[in-house]
């Protein structure tokens, strides 16, 4: 075991400042740390409170406690895996209201390498923070790595081998075998705040990164908030996963790729008007890879997301790096079910001749959904981003609603290619019929008629619950095996499952004071 807990001089936290900033040591044991309590706290520091850097490699069995502070510096990993051979295992265990900060200057990262097993199993009054080191008011989204789990089940850049690939960036994180039962652990209760820091230029750690995780791996009751990088992303892998919200991250709320197959349902993601990554932020973004279904296809089935876009109003401005509710692309072909997206300048596309061919084929089921647009919003209730009117409109479900004209170029007449019944969208008579687009999906001409609330679109604590009489509360369409069922549509129905655990202002919390 090779394993560093070396006491930091942090400072107490200055009543004047109210900034959290650590100035002198304090290096005690014997308190219970309870979940962060800043919001009523008078500033005044925890004498008990211990910060201990962790780094390098964690083998055996190792627990984390919550009267500590764990400070990772670099890539700290729980066991040992070159992507030929797993040398040594570990499994780390963290109580309940533990706090975890990342280095920022050496891109402080948790690793859970292949074999190895991470236990974060916090409650709903004492979750498990994972968060930027930085004081009230500095943090910032990529303050620090994030957290990583590898596993041995399957993806399809290895296919049917037994082989590795390396998670994007080059940091000695592989992943992929055969074994799609594969259990890494179990998260629950957590949040993962401001991580993402850049590895290399445009390689980003995403908040939570799953490469080739299994099934047998629990993760539910995870907030990922103000990421740099996507909030979650499943790189291969069979994981089932429920109640996840991604919460003003730059890129993709929910980046599917490799090969990613498991179940996810019950899931929140709010964007920042502001906040948009350079490549195109999207909810859904959906890959293959382009070389098509040799390997096997991503084909992962969600189901109760709610996903809210950037655009309010016609007058929000939003950065121009804005894209896609639900883009699909490069040979996949995964099935989303009962729920609602809203706010994007483009509903839903699907762009690769594979992926349409998997949709006629009703292998990629688009099922109970409800696509709402923006009032009054480039004439469709979509547009581009920054601009209130657009001649070429670049939005709308996969098929319009009665009544709407083809959209056409404004200079030569002919079919736009944005056009929703275009060549980014399907061709099949199934999927292009009003009649399958209204049997199975609702489109609203404005959020609002969803029976949502504005809040959901403001800085702060949202209100999740669809208000009485909310078409979101009913037409859910049956769903597969391995799904709940529900009458609803979104990921709430009459219960908040975000109370007690989640944090919606993370920037004026200080998790150092008692």
């Amino acid at each position: 075991m090779k394993l560093s807990f070396l006491p930091t001089n942090f400072a107490k936290v200055s009543r004047t400042l109210a900034l959290g900033m650590l100035l002198t040591a304090t290096v005690a044991t014997g308190c219970k740390k309870d979940d962060d309590t800043s919001t009523d706290d008078d500033g005044t520091p925890n004498p008990d409170l211990v910060v201990k850097e962790v780094t390098g490699t964690i083998t055996g069995d190792v627990t984390w406690y919550a009267d500590t502070v764990y400070l990772l510096k670099g890539f700290v990993r729980v066991g040992t895996d070159n992507g030929t051979t797993i040398s040594a295992t570990g499994k780390l265990t963290i109580q309940p209201g533990t706090v975890i900060i990342g280095d920022r200057e050496t891109k402080g990262t948790l690793v859970v390498q292949r074999g190895s097993q991470i236990f974060a199993v916090g409650e709903a009054d004492k979750p498990i923070i994972m968060t930027s080191e930085r004081a009230i008011g500095l943090k910032q989204p990529g303050d620090w790595g994030g957290l990583v789990i590898c596993g041995k089940a399957f993806n399809n850049l290895v296919g049917s081998s037994s082989s590795t690939v390396q998670l994007e960036g080059g940091y000695g994180a592989f992943h992929g075998g055969q074994e799609d039962n594969d259990n890494s652990g179990e998260l629950k209760y957590v949040r993962i705040e401001y991580a993402g820091i850049a590895i290399n230029p445009n390689e980003e750690v995403n908040s939570l990164t799953m490469g080739s995780v299994g099934t047998g791996t629990k993760i539910s009751y995870v907030q990922c908030s103000y990421g740099l990088d996507d909030a979650f992303e499943w790189f291969g892998g069979t994981v089932n996963c429920n109640n996840l919200i991604a919460y003003r991250c730059l890129d993709d709320d929910w980046d599917v790729d490799q090969g990613f197959k498991g179940n996810v349902q019950f899931a929140l993601s709010i964007k920042d008007p502001n906040l948009a990554d350079q490549s195109g932020s999207n909810g859904f973004e959906v890959d293959g890879p382009d070389a098509g279904f040799a390997n096997g296809a991503t084909s992962a089935k969600f189901a109760n997301m709610t996903v809210i876009g950037p655009k309010q109003t016609r007058e929000t401005t939003i950065a121009t790096q804005y894209q896609h509710a639900i883009q699909i692309r490069r040979s996949a072909k995964i099935s989303i079910y009962n729920s609602f997206f809203t706010g994007f300048p483009r509903g839903i596309t699907l762009e690769s001749a594979n992926t349409q061919n998997a949709a006629n084929a009703d292998e990629l089921q688009l099922r109970g959904n409800i696509l709402a647009a923006v009032q009054n919003w480039g004439g469709s209730g979509f547009g581009a981003a920054g601009k209130l009117f657009v001649n070429n409109i670049v939005g709308y479900p996969v098929v319009s609603p009665p009544g709407e004209p083809v959209v056409r170029d404004s200079t030569t007449g002919a079919q736009h290619p944005n056009d929703p019944r275009g060549n980014a969208f399907l061709s099949s008579p199934a999927f292009t019929t009003e009649a399958f687009w209204l049997a199975n999906n609702t489109f609203l001409p404005r959020w609002e008629d969803a029976g949502i609330s504005s809040s959901l679109f403001d800085v702060g604590t949202p209100t999740v619950l669809p208000t009485g009489g909310s078409v979101l509360l009913s037409g859910a369409v049956t769903l597969p095996g391995g799904l709940q069922q529900v009458s609803y549509r979104g990921a709430f129905g009459s219960t908040d499952w975000t109370l007690g655990w989640t944090e919606w202002n993370p920037n004026v919390k200080n998790y150092l004071v008692k």
